[in-house]
Order: C-alpha cells, then sequence, then structure tokens
C-alpha cells in the first residue's frame, strides 16, 4: 500500500513510498507530545518574520488565526497521518491545505525542522521537569511530616544489612529527603542548561535572513539563543543529562521501595502500609503484598534502561543532526512518565505509611549494636586510645558478652589494666549500651540525637519551600511568556 505526498519530497524525490517505509520513519506517536509546543513556536516564528519585515501582515495574519485555532481546537488527525514523516511537516501541510501553498509555503521561511523540533524538545522537557519538580516536592513534604513525629523514636541503623548502631527513624526519614533534594537540584541544573533556544539556527549553519533570535527566544521563555548554531541543532545532551538525572532519581526511589518491602515483611514488622497501596493474594486470603512498591521499585529498571539505550543511540553519532536522534525523542518520554507516575504514588504511601515504633526499639540494641558506644565512653572516661576500646569491646563480644566481668577479662588480655581498678563499673556499662542514652549522646552534626533532629527538618523544610518556590519562578516565567505571544498575536490580527 502507498501513501500520499509528502510535500517536503515534492521537489527533490520522486515516486511514492509505501506505507510501511513511512510508518518506520514517521515520528508521529513521539511527536504528539510535543504539539502544543510546536504551535507555540510556529506562532512565535511568525510574530518574529512579521517584526522583522520578512513576510507580509496579511499572510503572518492568515497563518497565525490558523495556529491559534489549532491550538484551541487541537491538531487535525491528518497532521499525524505517516505521510509527513514529522508533526512539523504535518503542521505545514495543514497550513497549505487551510491557507493555501502562498501563504501557507512561508511559515517555515528561515527555519529548518531541525532547530524546531530541538527547541519544542527543549520546551516539552521544561514542563515535565517542572511536574516532576513538584512530585518530588510532595516526596520530600512527606518524608518531613513523618521524620517531625519521629525525632525520638529509635530504631536500628544497619550496616551489610545487619544490626550496626542504634539511631532514630527520623534520622533514616532525613536521610531519604536530603537524597531526594539532591535530586531535585540536579533538574533544576539540568533546567538551566536545556533553557536556551536553538530555534534560527535553521539546518544547522543558520540562515540568510535576518532573524531576530532573542525574539523568539522571549517568546518561548527562555533565558537567550544559543550561541552556536550548529550545536543548537545536533546536540542531545540535554535529554542525556536529564535521562541520567532521571535514572539516579529512580534508584534512589527503588532503594526506599526495597526497604519498605522489606519492612512490611512477617521478619521484620517496621511499617505497615496503607491498604491501598497493596494487593493481595487470589487462592491465599491472609496476604497483604506491598505490590505498589514492588512494581515502583521496578520501574528504576526502566529509567536506568532509557538512560542506556540513549546513550548508545548517540556516541556514535558526528556533527552535526542525523536522523538517529528521533528515536532518543521516546527514550526521554519513558523515563520522564515514569518518574511524573512513581512520585506521587509513593509520597501518598510514605504519607499514609504506619511505623511500629516499638518493633524498632526492640530490635535497637540487638546484635550488641550499641557496643560502639561502650568503646567511645571508654575513651571518654577513661583516656583510653579508641584502638585500645574498640579492641577491648571485640574481645569482649568474642567471649560472649558486655558484662562487667567479660569486658574485664577483655581488658585484661587487651589491655593488661583492670578497668575495674581504673573505675569502670556495671553502670558505665549499662549506661553506654542504652540505645537512647547513644542516641542522645551524639553531637557530631547530621548525627540522630533527637533535637539535632527536630532542628533539620526544620532546615530541611525551610530549604524545601525555597525549592518550590524556585519551581513556581520557573513555572511562571513560562506562562508570562505564553501571554506575551497572546498579547502580540491579538496586536497582530486586531
Amino acid at each position: 500500500m502507498m501513501t500520499g505526498t509528502d510535500q517536503i519530497r515534492k521537489g527533490r524525490l520522486g515516486g511514492d513510498r509505501s506505507t510501511a517505509v513511512a510508518e518506520f520513519l514517521s515520528s508521529a506517536s513521539a511527536d504528539r507530545r510535543i504539539a502544543y509546543c510546536d504551535l507555540r513556536v510556529d506562532m512565535a516564528h511568525i510574530l518574529m518574520l512579521a517584526k522583522q519585515n520578512l513576510i507580509d501582515p496579511t499572510s503572518a495574519k492568515t497563518l497565525l488565526s490558523h495556529l491559534h485555532r489549532y491550538m484551541n481546537e487541537g491538531l487535525p488527525e491528518t497532521v499525524f497521518d505517516p505521510t509527513h514523516e514529522d508533526i512539523h511537516a504535518g503542521i505545514e501541510a495543514q497550513l497549505i491545505a487551510d491557507c493555501g501553498a502562498d501563504v501557507g509555503g512561508r511559515m517555515h521561511l528561515g527555519r529548518s525542522r531541525n532547530d524546531e523540533v530541538a527547541t519544542c524538545l527543549r520546551m516539552q522537557t521544561r514542563l515535565d521537569i517542572l511536574e516532576i519538580l513538584d512530585g518530588i516536592a510532595a516526596l520530600r513534604r512527606s518524608l518531613l511530616n513523618q521524620a517531625a513525629q519521629h525525632t525520638r523514636s529509635i530504631m536500628p541503623g544497619f550496616t551489610h544489612f545487619q544490626h550496626a548502631q542504634p539511631t532514630t527513624l527520623a534520622h533514616y526519614l532525613l536521610a531519604y529527603e536530603a537524597v531526594f533534594a539532591r535530586d531535585a537540584g540536579r533538574l533544576f541544573d539540568a533546567y538551566t542548561r536545556l533553557n536556551v533556544s536553538p530555534l534560527g539556527s535553521a539546518a544547522f549553519a543558520g540562515t540568510g535572513f535576518a532573524l531576530d533570535r532573542e525574539a523568539t527566544a522571549a517568546y518561548l521563555g527562555f533565558t537567550s539563543a544559543m550561541t552556536n548554531s550548529m550545536d543548537g541543532v545536533a546536540s542531545r545532551d540535554f535529554m542525556l543529562e536529564v535521562l541520567a538525572a532521571l535514572s539516579i532519581l529512580m534508584t534512589n526511589v527503588s532503594r526506599l521501595c526495597e526497604e519498605l518491602v522489606l519492612w512490611s515483611s512477617a521478619f521484620i514488622r517496621f511499617v505497615e502500609l496503607d491498604d491501598a497501596y497493596c494487593s493481595t493474594s487470589s487462592i491465599m486470603p491472609q496476604k497483604k503484598n506491598p505490590d505498589t512498591a514492588e512494581i515502583m521499585r521496578s520501574k528504576s529498571g526502566v529509567a536506568s534502561g532509557e538512560l542506556i539505550a540513549g546513550i548508545t543511540l548517540m556516541k556514535g553519532l558526528p556533527m552535526s543532526y542525523n536522523r538517529d536522534m528521533q528515536d532518543l525523542t521516546p527514550h526521554l518520554w519513558r523515563s520522564l512518565d515514569t518518574a511524573e507516575a512513581s512520585l506521587p504514588i509513593l509520597a501518598g504511601m510514605i504519607q499514609t505509611a504506619s511505623f511500629n515504633t516499638g518493633r524498632m526499639a526492640e530490635e535497637s540494641d540487638r546484635g550488641n549494636a550499641t557496643a560502639t558506644e561502650l568503646a567511645d565512653m571508654m575513651v571518654r572516661e577513661f583516656g583510653m586510645p579508641f584502638r585500645t576500646a574498640h579492641n577491648i569491646v571485640g574481645r569482649a563480644v568474642k567471649l560472649g558478652g558486655l558484662s562487667i566481668d567479660i569486658v574485664e577479662k577483655a581488658g585484661m588480655e587487651i589491655y593488661g589494666t583492670s578497668l575495674k581498678e581504673m573505675g569502670l563499673t556495671q553502670k558505665h556499662i549499662d549506661r553506654a549500651l542504652s540505645p537512647s542514652e547513644m542516641v542522645a549522646a551524639k553531637q557530631s552534626a547530621g548525627a540522630p540525637n533527637p533535637d539535632m533532629m527536630a532542628a533539620a527538618a526544620e532546615t530541611a523544610g525551610t530549604l524545601l519551600a525555597r525549592d518550590e518556590e524556585r519551581a513556581e519562578t520557573l513555572r511562571s516565567a513560562l506562562f508570562r511568556a505564553d501571554d506575551t505571544i497572546k498579547t502580540d498575536y491579538m496586536r497582530l490580527t486586531a
């Protein structure tokens, strides 16, 4: 089966493509996501052409009126027909059909699909980043809310997934809040670097027409125009950077979900997830399975896979534009969709989780988890070198326990001196081995001391509010740019 004729092929290429070839080449499915951005790019370009006297006012008015109608009513489905290799050709074909070739054919003056698609991709990625930043903020807020309630909830901390030292649930939750704050920082950084306009770069070497690239950049909410036209059309590192940030983000999401899965098990019982985030078995009526956390854990593989695919796709491409880049777009969309879907759900799962602080307290001193504080106490109270104290406590554990008599024996073997004669008593040992006493004794910045954790939660809340304000500022800048396009459109078409 053969397709219809593409207006772009009309001059240089003859013959019609088969449907199979047309569908193979078409980016229509991925382009649907950038449809609104593409129409804004078209309007900005025409407004600039009119200001530069590169298009007559009547043609500009006609084109803008039709583009405005497409924005309000939606693009006709014919725009996405595989006959057109992409949405850009589809919109141009629709304009030619609606306005005639003499008017519709003027829109593409001084512009290539190369710079057009690069601009659209940056615009849509900005919008998606802002949505993901909202999701990260909601997740951070849920972690802070829970942490504020658990500054004194003692729990075991782990290394190598073995009991290590007592800590608090707030300490644990604020650790993840800090992780996700950095994820937000990476996306803010990526936003800054991608928020420059390639529009006007044309195919890659610019154009002989006197385009005002800064004007179109402003219309579209970019901070400036890119300084090198080849870089403008050939570079997709902004997409790879976002893919990398999303891969790290979803890896961090996966780690948290892994712990929710483990903690909700009958073996550990540290958390009870809300029923809304769980499933049951079709045969085992007693089951409550943390399916949402499990599925979300698996989604990190999607984000990592899209990153590797994107890097592999780009690594062998010479300057400047290559059609291979078309296939990078779906990888970015899938990773963005994965993060956008996951974050609000995870925020809700954390916010509604019920933590079993009794079970956590029971486990907090298991496996001699407070032994480090006993060694620290020997250093503080008796001026002993830390390594000596460390070895004494380690030997006592090996000998079978941390009672005064066993520690005394270990001290004689390691230190050659009676610890009892130095003043060590069972009371010293009992206090050092108390999980709550151990946590309260922490003084270094970032440690789980309850008062310090309360202050840390407050500081983290302030930083979160600052990030939320920053995201809203970025979003407002895009709204203002939209308003400028609308104002100038109304002025020109009045």
